[in-house]
């Protein structure tokens, strides 16, 4: 093979054969065609010249054939005389061959057979390739999925990239492969035009006179020339100009001689016209070229320099290099005032290299004769100068008809320009982002751009680096917030998400003002540049931001691109319109508007290329004045232009919201004073029944649905009995109250789809003038929108005490989030020194529940609840409400307000379903889209899916026309018309669709289904499908229902109806479908197809557990683990495994009968050992997570536990003898004593047998530790997909009853020690601390339930204090024992302080110095005891005061460090702090009042309630707490509370309630309550 010539992509390439090449047969000439390109790397199909059809072969062509069957050369030699070319072959006949070539029969006959065969073959072969070019297309990607293996290899490139890739290919291969793109010619002899031409683009072919002024037009490529020196170019150039020139001017027509530019007679790599430049140093040798003009024509040589205008040299853009190359053109314009009468001859100049100078040759007439210029010869030259005559006649016409031509066409440019920006509606919709390609702005200019201030705007590509200084970006940065990034900010790092990336540019919150061509302002890296290093240094990185706006962050159809042209356009301008059109997929959402029509020029040849002149046309605005289009533009605009807005003061004036202002807090959707006021006129008249209907069918209330009824547009919406009870609740928060909290609550339940949330922004609404009101958007931080709160609360006032109260409404967030807010309010309003008593902020929370009610009754004071019963009245009102709309409107636009004026009957839904869906089976792909919505509608509340995946689904891929309107909606049919109701976010806006209601949608997926499908299948179906799951846009979204679909537990915290084990999608498949397996095989497809998702690993162990398949079970719990090998819940996941196949076990025994001999046992023991080593691991990564607190490894081991001590205990071996317990105690509890029986069965775990005691014991101190520290009586919320399996709801009851239940296994004196008779004097210490643990008295948590469950308590306290020594200081007692010893007696003094038995706090006092004296060392619970114990009395002397202060603080320190480490990072609403004692009124044992005793006091408040009226301060004023407790003295200190009393060291004391705290620096007093934190101080008060 030869050398492959070199091309570009899209172009043929030849190959030359050596003599004896590798090909089929010998071919002279191959050609190469690039079939496709994967990773740099071509895909070839060589052809041969003949294989290509016959009839366009030449003479030379049909020779090679003739040689190639065996054709004698003679005869060869003779067809190609008589010039038989491939045309010629196909209708020859043996006669002709044999009478006029004089062929003998035999070769005729060879010759017509074979061509004949030879049309056969070919007709066939174009049949395969039809039909084969499908499978060939599938083949191809194949190989590529199996080649690519250089370096773009998609296992390289992030998952998220590798689509957008190949779209780019795809497009780039549209554009590049089918054909090359055509191009229009520069504007002829036209001056100061900015014209551009593109690389490989096609002109027209050349041409002849048309009508003498259109100009004929010749091409040069002058590749080879372009390279030879001056002299030799200069000839060759002035030669080619010369002739071309003499040949029009001769017949009077305008002409263009275009250099650089493929002719076809030089080059076989390029088509003809096509454009390809010619690199260029000096320019002044081509103009000085012209001066051989002097010497080429002896007479009129000043006519020639008048008609030949000065080379023009037009820049080549190349999209694919930075060198520099031009095309080269003459403009030959011969005008009858010259010309006239006049014939010109030329001695064209050549370059003779014998003797290496120019020579002139003979004088010749030229003149153009089609597409060619000839001399005139000798025998026309007298007709020739006869019709001069008749040709100057015929351009003076010519140029007459173009003076007095008809005036131009003058368009409506007006109307295009609405057309364009409205999409063809008659407004701007508000919702639609706009990207806007600028340059340098026209100062003028600047003051006509409300239309652009008022714009949604999502990024501006701004190519003016001193925008910011003098340009658009200042002019904006007036009126609006705006980012200012480089195009570095959209390179996207390979593990981040588009939602983390949107989120950190603050995208579709604030503007991206995205500088293209550096910054002259900035002191960074950003420098401007010149075009060819932008072409080198930023090309690929706007390359990257383009695609990744319109590839995976904006989907199409939601945005449209705006080129404002307002200066000369540059290459990078082009460039990126190129970008855009390629990712884009088309021109429908791009416009361009361009003031003058010079600087559209370069834009327009530029465009044309890609998308056509008319395209071009179509979509550009040219001509039209700034000050014109700004006026134009604000007519369509709903919105008036700079409308003012304004809050309410608190002096009950208003006060200017500037714009820039409100969007710095972006967090809020703030309510304005004059909300709505500023929707023009216009857009209301057209718009407000639309606005109406959207309602009344199900959407989301709108701001602009309260001002349409408030305006009288439309009725009035109905207010809900809930309206007036939030607004009671409302005002009643409002009335000043010495005791209220800053930050204040009001809780609105509701059923999903109720009008809860009409509810709470009717409340906002109607308070707009009085209040500051906002709406909390979704997904910001609690932290971040307390920030903007404080700043719109203290917005343009001058006393941060004198202020609005903000009303915020926040929606659908947790209890969690809510805490958070809660507590940043509360933190920044005390930072501020607010005074206490000036309510600041009213939290209004609208959340979904399943029982609203029951959660009103939990706190009537707090809690609204909305369902779907409708009261009498508010009957009534519906009734008559309905009576109006449906006078107005149709039925089907009032479904969800019919509904609920029927109260959701249950009958009324399934009627209404079944009307809805006759006749729905016309198209399956919208009956599978319905359901699918239904399924996610059904069991993932608020889900949705985006209209983007639906339009995938439904293969919506036509380029859709620019005015599209409803091409969405007619693909769906009238049914799914109906149902779904189109959402838009109010962030990013981007479109999806939801069922009206959860209730139609739960009926439609019955009643669709009904016997013919499963649920399960279904899931199936949508688990499966492809096309929705791989589709980008909205992508997080989607995958998250879709993943809570089969995960996410019911939680009747998160309002759901039930607390679940599983999915509800999951239960209903094992419980109604009664198919377990169809539930396993779901989440085995969905953990394939979540790239093995450790979650799902989780599901599906606890699944197989449930149906009791362990082995199953436990191969999918040691995946997920192997996945997350730290994570405690699923580590927890695998314990319950064995725990439940140990429990399955036991009851194989126990149902079998079989004798419970040690052998018959081992395995279940071995089962149950496994699950404590497993939760002992799960202990391990809940300990080391510093974010979340798991304890359900700790309860699980001594569940386990206890459930193993049971079954040994009951072994033959133990259970059938007299001492049997004690045997098993015995071996238990002594380390080398192994009873035969058991020794070889059990060799395996007799040392983790015998540790068990050991393990247990662990167990129960850290959890009676961990409840110790914080409140267990407050349900907690805070799920995660996979939160722990067994909750334990009463932790308190349940470590009592297991610690008692350790005890009895370890003691088997019990029965005595019960029966109060004398305790055996032989005891242990061991035995005597089991029997203690039995009687709940092992930990500081067990003791003190005795509060809480008193009967027989006294006994029993009395009974395990006579366990301990009589006199204790001499008994060597362990911390544990002390720390048990003195709860035991404080306790009992608490329930029944005259008993002679509780000790004298002194004796208690001293048996603490036996603690150790490195206070490190020392148990939480034992430095809690010497804060209480030590804690002076009234009667010390002022030096036993200061001592028992120093040990209180010496303790407290310490107590502080373990508290932080326990605490670990989880935010400081979960520190339930548990305050276990207060500081009383008595003395000795008796000031120690423990909570228990309060109790009596708020017994009717619901749990949550009863810790509002804690914080709030109200609980402590009643007259019972006020006897029993006693206020100490204080002050407070830059907001730190200190105690008064100690004096060598200030003892600081932590607030309950921080913000009770008086900002200045009061004397205070208070009440002091103990905790494992340290004395705390609660319902501070200053003193008067």
């Amino acid at each position: 093979m030869g050398a492959l010539s070199p091309t570009l992509r899209g172009q043929e390439a030849t190959l030359t054969c050596a003599t004896h090449s590798h090909l089929p047969r010998e071919i002279p000439i191959a050609h190469l065609e690039v079939t496709g390109e994967t990773a740099g790397c071509f895909h070839l199909t060589v052809t041969d010249e003949l294989e290509q059809s016959p009839k366009g072969w030449t003479e030379s062509q049909v020779s090679d054939w003739l040689r190639l069957i065996g054709v004698k050369e003679q005869y060869i030699e003779k067809l190609y005389e008589e010039e038989v070319d491939g045309q010629i072959l196909l209708s020859l006949n043996e006669n002709f061959l044999k009478s006029k070539i004089g062929m003998k029969l035999g070769p005729a006959h060879l010759i017509i057979q074979k061509r004949d065969e030879l049309i056969n073959t070919k007709k066939k072969s174009q049949e395969k390739k039809k039909t084969s070019s499908g499978k060939k297309k599938q083949l191809e990607q194949e190989n590529i999925d199996e080649n690519t293996t250089s370096e773009g290899t998609p296992a390289q490139i992030p998952e998220k990239d590798q689509a957008v890739v190949k779209d780019r290919e795809a497009a780039q291969e549209q554009n590049v492969f089918t054909s090359k793109e055509d191009c229009r010619p520069r504007p002829f002899d036209q001056e100061g035009i900015d014209f551009i031409y593109v690389k490989h683009r096609v002109l027209q072919p050349e041409s002849g006179a048309f009508n003498l002024i259109s100009p004929c037009h010749e091409f040069k490529s002058l590749a080879v020339a372009a390279a030879l020196d001056r002299t030799r170019l200069q000839a060759k150039f002035a030669k080619e100009v010369l002739k071309f020139a003499t040949g029009c001017m001769n017949i009077r027509s305008n002409g263009t001689i275009h250099f650089g530019v493929m002719d076809s007679k030089e080059d076989t790599g390029n088509v003809h016209g096509e454009i390809i430049g010619i690199p260029i140093q000096e320019k002044d040798i081509y103009v000085d070229a012209l001066d051989h003009i002097e010497r080429s024509f002896s007479s009129a040589k000043e006519h020639v320099r008048q008609c030949v205008r000065p080379p023009r040299f037009i820049e080549v853009m190349d999209r694919e290099s930075t060198e520099k190359r031009y095309v080269v053109e003459v403009d030959i314009v011969p005008s009858i005032s010259i010309v006239k009468n006049k014939v010109y001859k030329v001695g064209l100049p050549s370059f003779i290299e014998s003797s290496n100078k120019v020579v002139f040759e003979k004088e010749t007439i030229l003149r153009r004769v089609g597409s060619k210029t000839e001399p005139v010869l000798d025998k026309d030259i007298s007709d020739f100068y006869e019709r001069v005559k008749d040709r100057d006649a015929q351009r003076e016409e010519a140029e007459k008809n173009l003076f007095f031509g008809a005036p131009d066409f003058c368009q409506d440019l007006g109307k295009k320009l609405k057309m364009l920006m409205a999409s063809g509606k008659k407004f701007i919709d508000k919702d639609k982002w706009f990207i806007l390609v600028t340059n340098k702005f026209n100062p003028d200019d600047l003051c006509n751009l409300n239309w652009l201030l008022n714009m949604t705007m999502f990024c501006v590509f701004d190519f003016d680096p001193d925008s910011k200084i003098s340009g658009l970006c200042s002019k904006y940065l007036q009126h609006h917030v705006a980012n200012i990034h480089s195009l570095q900010s959209y390179r996207i790092s390979g593990d981040m998400s588009i939602k983390e990336f949107t989120s950190q540019l603050h995208l579709f919150e604030q503007t991206s003002w995205i500088f293209c061509h550096g910054r002259t302002d900035f002191k960074g890296n950003d420098s401007p540049c010149d075009e060819m290093t932008w072409i080198k240094t930023k090309m690929t990185v706007l390359r990257e931001s383009v695609s990744l706006i319109c590839k995976q962050i904006l989907p199409k159809g939601t945005f449209q691109v705006v080129f404002l042209l307002t200066s000369p356009v540059e290459k990078p301008l082009l460039h990126t319109f190129n970008e855009f059109f390629t990712d884009m997929e088309g021109h429908e959402d791009i416009i361009c508007i361009c003031e003058s029509q010079k600087n559209f020029q370069k834009w327009q040849s530029f465009a044309e290329g890609s998308c056509g002149t008319e395209t071009v046309n179509n979509s550009s605005v040219v001509g039209m004045k700034m000050s014109h289009i700004n006026a134009t533009l604000q007519q369509i605009q709903s919105v008036n232009a700079c409308a003012k807005k304004h809050l309410p003061v608190f002096v009950k004036g208003t006060c200017l919201l500037e714009t820039h202002e409100e969007e710095k807090m972006y967090s809020l959707e703030i309510l304005t004073v004059d909300h709505c006021d500023e929707t023009s006129k216009d857009f209301i008249d057209e718009e407000k029944e639309k606005i109406d209907q959207q309602f009344y069918r199900g959407g989301r209330i709108n701001w602009l649905n309260f001002w349409l009824a408030e305006h009288n547009y439309v009725g009035e919406v109905i207010e809900r009995d809930a309206y007036q009870e939030v607004s009671n609740s409302v005002n009643d928060t409002l009335k000043w109250n010495a005791d209220q909290t800053p930050v204040n609550s009001i809780n609105i339940y509701h059923h999903p789809g109720s009008g809860g949330s009409t509810v709470a922004r009717q409340v906002l609404w109607n308070n707009r003038k009085s209040l500051r009101c906002a709406v909390v958007k979704p997904s910001y931080s609690a932290a971040g929108v307390a920030q903007h709160a404080v700043e719109l609360r203290e917005y343009e006032e001058k006393d941060p005490q004198r202020c609005l109260t903000v009303l915020l409404l926040i929606e659908d967030s947790d209890k969690e989030y809510l805490d958070d807010l809660r507590h940043e309010l509360e933190v920044a309003t005390n930072t501020k020194r607010i005074l206490y008593g000036t309510l600041c902020f009213i939290l209004l929370s609208c959340r979904r529940s399943h029982d609203p009610e029951k959660r009103c009754r939990e706190s009537p004071l707090q809690n609204v609840s909305v369902t779907h019963k409708l009261s009498d009245q508010e009957k009534r009102k519906f009734a008559g409400k309905r009576k109006v709309l449906e006078a107005q409107y149709e039925p089907e636009f009032l479904l969800t307000f019919v509904l609920m004026s029927e109260g959701f009957d249950e009958k009324y839904v399934q009627h209404f379903v079944e009307h809805l869906l006759q006749g729905i089976d016309s198209k399956p792909v919208v009956t599978s889209l319905i359901l699918y919505v239904a399924l996610l509608n059904t069991y993932v509340q608020n889900s949705f899916i985006s209209r983007s995946h639906c339009q995938a689904l439904l293969a919506l891929t036509i380029h859709l026309e620019r005015f599209r309107q409803h091409e969405f909606e007619n693909s769906l049919g009238d049914q799914a018309r109906l149902v779904f109701l189109h959402l838009r976010d109010d962030k990013t806006h981007i479109e999806s669709i939801r069922i009206i209601h959860p209730l139609i949608a739960r009926e439609i997926l019955q009643q669709l289904l009904g016997g013919k499908q499963t649920q399960s299948s279904l899931a199936m179906d949508l688990l499966c499908n492809s096309v929705l799951f791989e589709h980008r846009f909205g992508r997080d979204e989607y995958l998250s229902f879709l993943k809570a679909l089969f995960i996410r537990r019911s939680r009747i915290s998160k309002g759901d109806k039930y607390d679940s084990l599983f999915s509800p999608l999951i239960e209903h498949v094992c419980e109604k479908e009664k198919s377990p397996d169809k539930a396993i095989e779901l989440l085995k497809e969905a953990f394939q197809r979540f790239h093995n998702n450790a979650f799902f690993a989780q599901q599906l162990a606890r699944l197989h557990y449930t149906y009791e398949k362990f082995e199953e079970a436990k191969y999918w719990a040691e995946t997920a683990a192997k996945q997350q090998p730290n994570n405690s819940y699923i580590l927890d996941t695998k314990g319950q495994v064995y725990r439940k196949w140990f429990q399955a076990k036991c009851k194989a025994i126990e149902n079998a009968n079989v004798p419970k001999t040690p052998q018959n046992i081992a395995d279940a023991v071995e089962t149950a050992l496994t699950a404590l080593d497993c939760f002992q691991e799960c202990e391990k990564a809940a300990e080391a997570d510093m974010e979340n607190s798991n304890s359900s490894g700790f309860f699980s081991e001594v569940e386990v536990g206890c459930s193993l001590l049971k079954l040994i205990s009951s072994t033959q071996v133990f259970a059938n003898r007299a001492n049997g317990h004690s045997e098993c105690m015995k071996y238990l509890s002594t380390p080398e004593y192994i009873p035969e029986e058991v020794e070889d069965a059990w060799r395996p775990f007799h040392g983790r047998l015998k540790k068990l005691n050991k393990t247990m014991q662990d167990a129960l101190e850290w959890i009676s530790e961990d409840l110790s520290y914080f409140q267990t009586d407050i349900g907690f919320d805070e799920e995660t997909p996979e939160s722990p399996e067994e909750k334990i709801s009463h932790p308190l009851k349940w470590l009592a009853k297991k610690s008692s239940e350790y005890g009895k296994y370890f003691s088997e004196t019990y029965f005595n020690a019960l029966q109060g008779e004398s305790i055996p004097t032989n005891l242990t210490p061991f035995k005597k601390r089991m029997i203690i643990y039995y009687l709940g008295g092992g930990n500081m948590t067990s003791i003190l339930f005795n509060l809480t469950d008193q009967k027989d308590a006294v006994p029993l306290l009395e009974t395990i204090l006579s366990l301990y020594p009589s006199n204790p200081k001499m008994a060597k007692f362990g911390q544990k024992d002390i720390v048990n010893y003195i709860m035991a007696h404080l306790t009992l003094n608490c329930l029944s302080p005259q008993i002679k038995k509780v000790a004298p706090l002194k004796e208690l006092q001293d048996l603490c110095y036996q603690f150790p004296t490195d206070k490190r060392k020392c148990l939480p619970s034992a430095l809690f005891l010497l804060t209480l114990l030590f804690w002076p009395e009234d009667h010390d002397t002022n030096n036993e005061k200061e001592t028992k202060y120093e040990i209180v603080q010496a303790a407290v320190e310490h107590l502080k460090k373990d508290y932080l480490t326990k605490m670990k990072d989880i935010p400081q609403r979960k520190r339930r702090l548990y305050t276990h004692f207060f500081l009383g009124s008595g003395n000795g044992l008796d000031k120690f009042v423990h909570k228990r005793k309060f109790e009596s006091v708020t017994k009717v408040f619901s749990i949550t309630e009863k810790r509002m009226k804690w914080f709030r301060g109200e609980a402590w004023k009643k007259p019972e707490i006020a006897t029993m407790l006693n206020r100490v003295s204080g002050w407070t200190e830059d907001g730190m509370v200190y105690l008064e009393g100690p004096r060598k060291k200030k003892f600081n004391i932590l607030p309950l309630h921080v913000p009770s705290v008086p900002h200045s620096n009061e004397n205070i007093t208070f009440y002091l309550g103990f905790t494992f934190r340290g004395p705390v101080a609660c319902n501070i008060l200053v003193k008067q």
